[in-house]
């Protein structure tokens, strides 16, 4: 069996980004730059007031002198013409400064009298101007090719008028459930029946992850099923099933897989829980085939399909973050595999703290619940203690 690590670099190694595709800047929140971003005029505009107040000509005010209010300039209705020395107008914040004007005094250090403004305080020439180009010029780099265009990123682009960015998509997964024994939520349970309960934490955590998942449906326990559903499958950028991967006699998912020219790269990894994860190309699309078990399905998902799924939608990097916590409990660990443990890495008396579930099972999905990392137990280690740092996989 394949270790873990060299198992994921795989992966890596045959996913690509998908193609970068053109849209308006307001949908692609959530998606990664594919080309920098330039900025397409300055910021500010023009020079602007920081304050609501008067515009005065700073350089050739005399202190004490009053000036003359000869008019005012609104956000979003300038004033035209030259304002000349000893005259003044009344400005509200973000509107432009008209020709003449260098400085802004607040209105609370100013007294107006029969149309004559009265300076209380010292006066700086240039004081409260937002300067045209001052937070960026045109041309400018904003944002550069494998940005993650969250609300900040959206803003900056909005403002500098970029409308359309390049990106990569949204990956969009086909989800192929398999086994007799599956029913859909909604329905009761017969003898020997579950609900599937897989589709629903994959399809929610896709969307999680910025994907679009597509359920194909169940496939049942043998390939003419199963041959329907891959084939249906096929549209999407890449493949994913649950169950049916195994040695059991009712595992009939490699041999429909054979029926697609599916070219298998490895199967088996030495980790627990997943270890019969299957991994090829369907076609020219990455496939995965997951354990049927609700927390193996789970936990090869955020091992294996998520960084992949990163690479594909053009994250600068595919791997998953990780944190240093302190253990709150004594961890053991049989046999000779890797072992992903749900737990919960909490900020508690200035350090991280990592407590394990205390259901680990996988054929569990209370342990899932609650979770915000996995523990990675390295292969061959017997017992963590108490007290131990140790590293953890974010679920992000």
């Amino acid at each position: 069996m394949l270790p873990y690590d060299e198992a994921l670099q795989i992966v890596l190694n045959t996913v690509k980004p998908l193609t970068p595709c053109e849209m308006p800047t307001a949908d692609a929140g959530g998606l990664v730059l594919a080309e920098d971003a330039l900025a397409q005029w300055d910021m500010p505009l023009c020079d602007n007031s920081a304050m609501d107040g008067y515009a005065i000509a700073g350089e050739s005010y005399t202190p004490g002198s009053p000036l003359e209010i000869i008019g005012a300039s609104y956000a979003g209705h300038p004033l035209s013409g030259t304002i000349l020395a000893g005259q003044s107008i009344r400005i509200t914040t973000g509107a432009a400064l008209p020709k003449g004007t260098d400085t802004v005094i607040p209105l609370e250090d100013t007294e107006e009298e029969h149309g004559q403004l009265h300076i209380q305080v010292p006066v700086t020439s240039g004081q409260h101007v937002r300067y045209q180009g001052e937070e960026f010029k045109s041309g400018q780099l904003l944002l550069q090719t494998g940005t993650m265009l969250q609300a900040g990123e959206i803003s900056l682009l909005a403002c500098a008028g970029v409308a359309r960015v390049k990106v990569y998509p949204r990956p969009r997964v086909s989800i192929i459930s398999t086994g007799d024994e599956l029913v859909e939520l909604g329905e009761k349970p017969g003898p020997g029946q579950i609900i599937n309960s897989n589709l629903h934490f994959l399809t929610t955590r896709l969307r999680e992850c910025g994907c679009e998942p597509v359920w194909i449906g169940i496939g049942k326990d043998n390939t003419d099923s199963l041959d329907k559903c891959i084939a249906q499958a096929m549209d999407a950028d890449l493949v994913l099933s649950t169950g049916g991967v195994s040695v059991g006699e009712k595992d009939q998912v490699q041999d429909a897989l054979a029926n697609h020219s599916f070219e298998k790269i490895f199967w088996k990894v030495a980790i627990k829980p997943g270890k019969p994860v299957l991994f090829g190309l369907l076609g020219e699309k990455p496939f995965l085939g997951l354990p049927g078990n609700p927390a193996a399905t789970a936990a090869t998902f955020e091992v294996f399909a998520r960084p992949a799924l990163k690479k594909m939608a053009g994250h600068r990097d595919d791997h998953l973050q990780k944190r240093n916590g302190i253990l709150t409990g004594q961890v053991k660990n049989k046999g000779d595999r890797q072992r992903f443990l749900w737990c919960r890495l909490e900020w508690r008396n200035d350090q991280y703290e990592v407590t394990v579930q205390s259901h680990q099972g996988s054929g569990q999905n209370l342990s899932i619940q609650g979770s915000n990392a996995l523990l990675a137990v390295p292969a061959g280690t017997a017992q963590m203690d108490q007290g131990k740092r140790v590293e953890v996989l974010l679920l992000e």
